[in-house]
């Protein structure tokens, strides 16, 4: 009778909510327990492995991994749904007691995966996974088993390409870029940077810390004498300096589909490298050293929010002319603009003299700033006849 009640009950809320028999709960009773049929799976190891082709192994030895990298298990992803939480409804005495050893802060040894690409699958430690993402912990350690996939499309090679040249380097996985040979001009300044440091141009040392790259810029007694270690000091004196001004200046907003690496390599080495001069406007040399190892020495002397921006303002007259009965009307309409800093309505063969003041990017050319701001801001106002743009080539203002 008990039985019966219970699944008139349920058959009640079943018929209350709008859910059939047979439709996505295959078995009422697990409604209970909070149990849903439509559990999906963690991924498997098996089915990625053969997907990219990815057989050959290699030893990483124990890291720190990111939870939120962990895709699937090895054996055991028919167990877990894609939260890495047990499909079962009663948690085993294994899982409880990790849980509860967790809780406490007892050490427990590191979990064993495999890795493809940026994906971790777990080869032993299901039950410590589990309970620290339970516990909503952000990182696990582990032992690491890298397969290397050797399918031959464009994110695989960018991927091995990426891979070599951390292994050679020691760097962490961090600098991604999107064009095939782009490492090989960063493995060229790091040599570059080894070099001018074994030259006794430069002494500094590299001390442990957290994240394995703090560098002290000021002679020691104990100088860089790797190439590993000169690709620390690269990557702490050089290339973040580099690319914090990059970020700052919201140049990757006009390349939407590169990297902040991409963006690195493209300044970089068009400048220090082949000296590619300005074909417009001010060049980087206004605000850059012309040479990497200048640039580094300058950077060490500033914090980052000191570090120069990668913009430059500009300043232009623009003449318009317009109908009579609309001329007002722009003035107001122009006033209102943040770039418009001067209107006079004038006598002769133009009728508005409007100064702007804007600022760009140096991948940018003034022209196209200033072209792109006037025809979209001005000259599309209603009664605006003609225009012309006039850049300053030399300027003196006297102070007021």
């Amino acid at each position: 009778m008990a039985t019966t009640s219970s699944k008139s009950i349920i058959e009640k809320l079943l018929e209350f909510l709008g859910i059939s028999n047979t439709d996505k709960i295959q078995n009422k009773d697990n409604l209970l327990i909070g149990q849903c049929s439509e559990l999906k799976d963690i991924s498997s190891f098996e089915n990625t492995q053969k997907k990219e082709c990815a057989f050959d192994s290699r030893e990483r030895g124990v890291q720190t991994v990111k939870l939120s990298q962990i895709a699937g298990s090895v054996g055991g992803y028919q167990d877990f749904d894609e939260q890495f939480r047990f499909k079962s409804p009663v948690p085993s005495e294994r899982f409880t007691s990790i849980l509860e050893a967790m809780r406490c802060g007892t050490v427990l040894p590191p979990v064993k995966l495999y890795q493809i690409k940026d994906e971790y699958y777990v080869l032993d430690g299901n039950h410590r996974v589990a309970a620290a993402k339970k516990l909503n912990h952000d990182e696990i350690l582990a032992t690491i088993i890298e397969f290397i996939p050797s399918s031959e499309t464009l994110d695989n090679i960018l991927y091995k390409e990426m891979m070599e040249f951390c292994d050679r380097t020691g760097l962490p996985r961090s600098i991604k870029l999107t064009e095939v040979g782009q490492y090989d001009n960063l493995l060229e300044q790091i040599r570059e940077h080894y070099n001018y440091i074994k030259s006794g141009s430069d002494n500094v040392n590299i001390t442990a810390a957290s994240d394995g790259l703090t560098v002290n810029s000021t002679p020691s007694s104990t100088p860089i004498s790797t190439f590993a270690a000169a690709a620390r000091d690269w990557y702490k004196t050089i290339y973040q300096p580099l690319c914090s001004i990059i970020r700052r200046s919201n140049i990757a907003d006009t390349f939407p589909n590169r990297t902040l690496a991409d963006l690195y390599v493209y300044i970089s080495v068009g400048y220090w490298k082949r000296k590619r001069p300005a074909q417009y406007g001010i060049g980087l040399g206004k605000l850059i050293p012309s040479t990497m190892e200048e640039f580094r020495e300058q950077m060490s002397e500033l914090n980052e929010i000191e570090y120069p921006e990668m913009k430059q303002n500009i300043t232009a007259f623009v003449l318009m002319t317009a109908r009579a009965k609309n001329e007002y009307k722009i003035i107001e309409q122009l006033f209102e603009l943040d770039e418009v800093v001067e209107i006079h309505s004038v006598h002769g063969d133009v009728d508005l003299l409007v100064k702007i003041k804007l600022s760009r990017d140096l991948l940018s050319s003034d022209a196209e700033v200033i072209s792109n701001f006037v025809h979209e801001k001005m000259r599309q106002l209603t009664g605006v006849l003609s225009s012309k743009t006039l850049i300053p080539g030399f300027s003196r203002i006297k102070p007021i």
